[in-house]
């Protein structure tokens, strides 16, 4: 009986540290130029539950993301909710590079081709924001000069490079 008891006691504080470690929602994306190709590459990092939920919510079943049959699907999703334009408001043209899947996280890889990114450039990052209203995004910009850092929430859908 001691033992059930302690089991039980076990299984609902993994419960509850499971729940409670998952109430922080946030991703990351690296753009930087690179010299070698002339493109600025992108580089974004997102919970792969968070991206899964997402898009079974979307589309009404679970989609493996270790599946390539997944990637056109985030693949929509993702560039109706992350692009980047210039200063007259078109958008830049982001090349898709694929994805890499594993059970904790998925990254995404883009570049731009051709160009480094000019101040007054908007990012528009609402990735899992419109799902999960506690998501934070945080990009890291190097183009020309020291990184800029910008977070996106709710509240900050779009900033502009300096």
């Amino acid at each position: 009986m001691m033992l059930r008891q302690l089991a039980c006691g076990v299984a609902m504080l993994c419960a509850s540290v499971c729940a409670a470690a998952h109430n922080f929602h946030m991703g990351l994306a690296d753009i930087r130029f690179n010299p070698r190709s002339g493109n600025t590459e992108i580089v974004h990092t997102y919970t792969a539950h968070d991206l899964g939920a997402l898009l079974g919510n979307l589309y009404g079943h679970h989609l493996d993301l270790g599946n390539p049959d997944s990637e056109a699907p985030l693949r929509r999703y993702v560039e109706g909710q992350f692009y980047l334009s210039d200063v007259s408001d078109r958008r830049l043209p982001l090349q898709w590079l694929g994805i890499k899947a594993d059970a904790d996280s998925v990254t995404i890889y883009q570049e731009l081709e051709g160009r480094q990114l000019a101040p007054g450039t908007r990012i528009h990052n609402t990735v899992l924001i419109d799902f999960q209203p506690a998501q934070k995004n945080t990009v890291n910009v190097q183009s020309d000069g020291p990184v800029q850092t910008f977070i996106f929430d709710q509240q900050h859908p779009e900033l502009e490079l300096r």
